[in-house]
């Protein structure tokens, strides 16, 4: 892990701009249990943080953006101190070791992976410093397993198959529309359960997907202008509503909206709240996952003293996905909406993680 070249450091350094002790928010992740956990001044153990972002970073205003809000939550509620980097799209796999080596060798006591991108470096990272603890989000691989690793993970197909449903029952036009922002498994979860609660509200709907990248190349989760050419793609193809897990991508994606007079799903977030004022009217529901949630509570344990280790799944049951109200546009088929909802939480239907 420490074999990464001088070169290769002073590349990463130049990357990070560690921030420390990133600034508070006010927001308060959804869910989460503000009354809980002492702190870490009561527990007399001091939690500092490293966190590294996936490709947008923090201002992504979806997946990385949902993380930042949990850490914020930590540093108000818990005293937690942090520090943060963002990944570079096509960066060495030893460029990402060496930044989550460069939070520990600064005081890091835990550290955090947002996204699967870092499943191999945390492993290798967490081999080296079995005193340190581990998170990773959206991986449960071999590659990040460890006894010094928690892997944070979502069931991103309920959350989709609600949303999907909404999109189906809301379109004029029979036909909808994905766009993912890189083609790995884990953004084709969306789809599936996507595609799944489409069919179900409606079984003559077409769905029409489209990806912006293909790996290794993740620069579909922070390229605008290529979820804007895509979503206007599938407007023009008919769609009425489309759905996206694209990261910062998805922004391209409301402003094809807003041109086309067409409507849009957020994603991670609740995106009528986090995307531009000038753009939320024209969103109809966001596909909520907490990763602030997960973030806010493998840092309420460690304050706590008792780190999380493991798969932990955040699933509709474990109210770690949910779709969004926010706006009004779904209240008239709120009712539906939570009947799909129970059925999945009941085992009643099996959402489907592949397209």
């Amino acid at each position: 892990m420490r074999h990464a070249t001088k070169v290769a450091a002073v590349v990463v350094a130049a990357a990070l701009g560690l921030a420390a002790c990133g600034s508070s928010s006010d927001n308060t992740p959804a869910g989460s249990n503000t009354s809980a956990g002492t702190g870490t001044q009561a527990t007399g153990k001091k939690i500092v943080v490293g966190i590294a972002y996936g490709v947008g970073g923090r201002g992504d205003q979806s997946f990385n953006a949902s993380a930042a809000v949990g850490l914020d939550k930590a540093k108000a509620d818990l005293g937690v101190e942090f520090k943060e980097a963002t990944q570079v799209n096509g960066e060495s796999e030893a460029a990402t070791e060496e930044r989550l080596q460069q939070f520990i060798d600064a005081g890091a006591t835990h550290v955090i992976g947002v996204g699967f991108a870092y499943a191999k470096a945390i492993g290798t990272v967490a081999k080296a410093n079995p005193d340190v603890k581990f998170a990773i989000i959206d991986d449960a691989s071999p590659d990040s397993a460890g006894p010094n690793v928690a892997q944070l993970t979502f069931a991103e197909e309920q959350g989709s198959f609600l949303v999907g449903a909404a999109a189906a029952l809301k379109s004029k036009t029979n036909t909808v529309g994905f766009v993912g922002g890189v083609g790995v498994d884990l953004i084709k979860k969306f789809e599936a359960g996507y595609v799944a609660g489409a069919k179900a509200a409606k079984p003559s709907i077409v769905v029409k997907s489209q990806y912006l990248s293909q790996p290794p190349d993740f620069s579909g989760f922070n390229d605008p202008a290529k979820g804007k050419t895509a979503a206007e793609g599938l407007y023009q193809g008919g769609a009425d509503v489309v759905y996206h897990a694209a990261g910062g991508s998805g922004s391209g994606v409301f402003t094809a909206a807003k041109a086309a007079g067409k409507l849009a799903i957020g994603v991670d977030s609740d995106q009528a709240l986090t995307a531009t004022p000038d753009v939320r009217d024209v969103i109809l529901t966001s596909m909520i996952k907490k990763v602030d949630v997960a973030v806010y509570e493998f840092l309420k344990a460690a304050s706590a003293g008792t780190d999380i280790t493991g798969n932990k799944v955040f699933d509709l049951k474990a109210n770690g996905v949910d779709y969004a109200t926010t706006g009004g546009k779904v209240d008239d088929i709120k009712s539906q909406l939570d009947g799909y909802k129970a059925k999945i939480i009941s085992g009643e239907i099996t959402v489907p993680t592949k397209p």
